[in-house]
């Protein structure tokens, strides 16, 4: 992961995902700062972590590109509380030009998030 992707999820208070191999992993433990007016966890954070875990799979697949998402559909199962969110994300298909993934959000082992999402892959 670039260094301004880092500083960006930082702002959320997460780390980078742990990624290798086509897989990634990133865990937050949400607060306050993380919910909507409703409060639960707000959608935009969810599918920012969902899509930055999945951009982490696919960047450990590469030999210096950096994906960049062309399409991002995230369907949200249920509403998420705080406490500890798992995000994981995995590498699904492998075009010429495009990079297909996969992730999903859980907490407490339910599923919150389901993404599927398309990379290009930029030279770095």
């Amino acid at each position: 992961m670039t260094d301004h992707s880092q500083r960006f999820i930082a702002l959320i208070g997460a780390h980078a995902p742990e990624a290798a191999d086509g897989t990634a992993t990133l865990t937050l433990d949400a607060d306050e700062r993380h919910l909507n007016d409703a409060g639960t966890v707000h959608g935009g954070l969810l599918a920012t972590l969902v899509d930055t875990t999945m951009g982490a799979a696919i960047a450990s697949t590469t030999d210096g590109e950096t994906p960049v998402t062309s399409q991002l559909t995230l369907t949200y199962l249920r509403p998420g509380q705080p406490g500890r969110l798992v995000v994981t994300a995995r590498v699904s298909k492998r075009g010429e030009n495009l990079t297909v993934c996969e992730g999903d959000v859980e907490q407490e082992g339910s599923s919150l998030v389901h993404a599927l999402a398309t990379f290009a892959l930029v030279d770095g």
